[in-house]
């Protein structure tokens, strides 16, 4: 592959990385209190809880699947861990979380059994659970329950040294572990397989009902701990807590890579993609944007993703086959150059 081919491939891989730098670079200069270091750290916790919706919308398309429910996830496995645990005696937080999790983490499976294993469709099947989980969250919490335990809202409220959320901490690294497993280990790269061809990587011997249900489930767990973020940072579980986030989590997974398509996108794009929406949500907070024309730029930003989504996949084929066209020419030649000779 020549160069100027590595070259443009990388560039359409890494854009929203582009689209990042030119935004910060204009914001700096055009927003009040923009580089200021407090408001940087305050991105990045603003973009933490947005940020495990991406990552686990952008590994679901990854396989070739939508996932409707992980904003309604996020208030339900919280929720129900709350109504359980404070009937206890002496509730422990960390049972608490692991049930969070576990919930999640059921919720997925059973979003990926049906997809997987009875051939649901993705979009109207996770429509269904999110509608599900909505009305039984606004039935048994009809108020915010507050006064969390101390450890179970730290991961929404802690701070690291009295300063740095613990939240952004954990943000950024579940990304560069998910970064690792997906680019650096065969069972991350099952999922890119399994969603570029999936009855190629059948045939291969990929289990991909197995990928599937293995999307999902991980989808499940990123939303609870999303779940752990939001409740903890307002020191109580509403049932508010989610609402149309989903649409914007399909946004940051696109712009970070991710295609309706399948087999496309990284983790470490999706990073881009979550921090580029937290900033865009941030520079308009201090702008002091009126909050209609937000939820309309909002609606704007879906609308550009998509787009963008339908450019790169083209984009990408045709970059591809005028390299496969200049290789084809230049074989021809050689081999019309040795009969010739």
């Amino acid at each position: 592959m020549r160069r100027r081919t590595k070259i443009q491939l990388f560039l359409l891989d890494n854009l929203v990385w582009i689209l990042l730098l030119l935004f910060f670079i204009y914001n700096t200069f055009a927003t009040d209190s923009f580089f200021t270091m407090r408001n940087q750290v305050n991105i990045l916790f603003q973009s933490s809880l947005m940020g495990m919706l991406v990552l686990a919308q952008g590994i679901v398309m990854m396989v070739g699947e939508l996932d409707l429910s992980i904003d309604a996830t996020l208030a339900f496995a919280p929720g129900i861990t709350i109504l359980v645990t404070s009937s206890m005696v002496e509730p422990s937080p960390f049972l608490a979380i692991l049930m969070t999790l576990m919930i999640g983490g059921l919720i997925g499976l059973v979003n990926g059994i049906f997809i997987a294993k009875l051939r649901a469709n993705s979009f109207l099947f996770t429509l269904s659970t999110q509608i599900i989980m909505r009305g039984l969250v606004l039935f048994l919490i009809p108020f915010s329950i507050s006064g969390l335990l101390p450890a179970y809202a730290f991961l929404g409220r802690g701070r690291v040294g009295g300063i740095f959320p613990v939240a952004a901490v954990a943000f950024v690294v579940i990304f560069l572990i998910f970064e690792f497993l997906f680019s650096k280990t065969i069972f991350g790269r099952k999922f890119l397989l399994t969603g570029g061809n999936r009855k190629a990587s059948y045939i291969s011997g990929i289990n991909t009902s197995r990928v599937i249900i293995m999307a999902f489930v991980i989808a499940g767990l990123l939303a609870a701990v999303a779940g752990l973020i939001a409740a903890g940072r307002q020191n109580a579980v509403s049932n508010s807590m989610g609402t149309n986030m989903v649409m914007m989590a399909f946004a940051g997974a696109i712009l970070g890579g991710g295609s309706f398509e399948g087999g496309m996108g990284k983790p470490i794009g999706m990073l881009g993609g979550a921090l580029l929406l937290g900033m865009i949500d941030n520079a308009l907070t201090l702008k002091g944007v009126n909050v209609n024309l937000v939820s309309a730029a909002k609606g704007g930003l879906i609308f550009i993703a998509i787009m963008l989504d339908h450019f790169r996949v083209k984009l990408n084929a045709y970059i591809l086959y005028k390299e496969n066209l200049k290789n084809l020419i230049e074989t021809a030649e050689d081999s019309a150059g040795s009969v010739a000779s």
